[in-house]
């Protein structure tokens, strides 16, 4: 069986939140452009660089579906077989496949994530989790360490550099195979128990320098049956994958036709019995007879216990993957785009290293500086600076006007002596004269009056 016979469902989203106010109906969280083109552009071509072409698009309500499926209908109708489903909102991730299960047909699923922004070749992820025939397979990669040491968060509190708090994973020696995975809230509690464990079998290797990228192959049977008996879960992450680890180091062997103690709370620290088979399964984890080997009972005669395996597959530390679910990541990836991983713009960097459309037109002494963007048709007036910025189509720039760490939307027009610093300005948007902005977010059509001046905040219209 080839990979491409992989099914592949990329979660689109909605109108998040958390991106408030870049998102809107009109311009779901998947359309948002990085780079000029809409987020969710990278996944799809990703996917059909590794020939994974049969896709079901998941957004959040019917609107965001119209919006998106127009989009995609124009823009690879030759190229890929995309259906667009919509979902209720906030049913959450694993909401978004039991709506959408009747749609599945094929042996293994590959789940990812729309926001993901990534140079990771995603039929290896399939590929791995083909060969290990494992239950699931989830995408690995080095923790992204947020946010340029000029730029601020959002809240404009916190100059420094670092990273963000992510992952704790656990590992077996051969690094193909996930023992443990806590995220977020649960670190904390999560490492004790973890110790003991790992004191228990001696073979478990902790990382906090790794980021699952929610990127998932999914045996199909498996998720659906997960999906189906536990009905209170929510989320794929937080969830199921979680719960299908745990199930891997809990014994379900009948001995003398007693079965073993079940999980305990939220985690069983594992005993004696259970102990010896986890380091009998770490041992023999690479031989093809695994599966085999562990359906035998002590005594020989066959067991029910099912084993099953998590395996993981981990990106190349030169690899890029980040997800654009924060607004911090937006202007990250947008400048990521633009800069050490333009690779993924799909468009060709000028002997300055910027991209300048021919259509542009500049001032007099107006420079463009490396690692920036300007989108078709757009103005600029005299002695304009832009550094690290991406500007989108047909934006009026007036003369002196500034432009650092930022990203402008189509449509924007800037009158004279603006400053603009950290901050995304989104479509239609008019900037009078001499307003200064740093760190913030404008919202779509918001009119900023003539010598403002604003820091760390959310301009939107109410």
């Amino acid at each position: 069986m080839s990979i491409m016979d992989f099914q592949v469902v990329v979660l689109g989203g909605g109108v998040s939140k958390k991106l408030h106010p870049l998102v809107s109906q009109e311009l779901p969280k998947a359309l948002l452009p990085v780079a000029n083109r809409p987020v969710l552009s990278y996944v799809l071509e990703s996917l059909e660089l590794s020939n994974l072409k049969d896709l079901i698009v998941v957004v959040e309500g019917e609107d965001t579906a119209l919006h998106v499926g127009g989009w995609i209908s124009g823009a690879y109708a030759d190229r890929l077989h995309v259906e667009v489903a919509a979902v209720p909102e906030d049913v959450g991730t694993a909401g978004a496949i039991r709506a959408i299960a009747h749609h599945l047909t094929a042996k293994d699923i590959l789940v990812v994530s729309g926001d993901l922004v990534s140079d990771v070749p995603l039929g290896a992820v399939a590929a791995t989790h083909r060969r290990h025939d494992a239950v699931v397979t989830a995408m690995l990669c080095s923790a992204p360490v947020s946010g340029p040491s000029e730029s601020v968060s959002s809240g404009g509190k916190d100059k420094t550099k670092k990273p963000g708090r992510y992952d704790l994973i656990g590992l077996d020696p051969t690094k193909q195979f996930l023992l443990h995975i806590a995220t977020g809230a649960e670190v904390e509690k999560d490492l004790r128990i973890q110790k003991s464990i790992s004191r228990a079998v001696g073979q478990i290797e902790i990382r906090a320098d790794l980021m699952d990228a929610h990127l998932y192959a999914f045996k199909r049977s498996v998720l659906l049956e997960v999906l189906d008996q536990k009905g209170a879960f929510h989320s794929l992450k937080h969830d199921v994958l979680p719960y299908l680890v745990r199930s891997q180091l809990r014994s379900e062997v009948l001995l003398n036709g007693i079965p073993q103690a079940e999980e305990n709370g939220t985690e069983k620290v594992i005993s004696q019995s259970n102990q010896q088979m986890l380091s009998q399964i770490l041992a023999n984890a690479s031989e093809p007879t695994f599966h085999l080997r562990h359906a035998l009972c002590p005594n020989g005669s066959t067991s029910v216990r099912r084993t099953h395996k998590c395996c993981v597959y981990i990106a190349g530390s030169s690899k890029y993957c980040a997800r654009l679910n924060s607004l911090q990541a937006y202007i990250d990836i947008n400048r990521d785009v633009i800069g050490e991983a333009n690779h993924l713009s799909g468009y060709s960097f000028s002997a300055h290293n910027n991209i300048i459309h021919p259509s542009a037109e500049l001032g007099a002494k107006t420079t463009v500086g490396p690692h920036c963007m300007l989108g078709e048709g757009s103005q600029m007036g005299d002695k304009c600076s832009v550094k690290r910025s991406v500007i989108g189509r047909h934006c009026r720039i007036g003369a002196s006007v500034k432009v650092v760490n930022s990203v402008v939307m189509n449509h924007v027009t800037i009158g004279d002596s603006c400053s603009i610093q950290g901050s995304v300005i989104c479509s239609n948007v008019q900037l009078q004269e001499r307003a200064v902005l740093k760190d913030c977010q404008v919202g779509a059509g918001f009119v900023v009056t003539a010598g403002s001046e604003c820091k760390g905040e959310v301009l939107a219209k109410k």
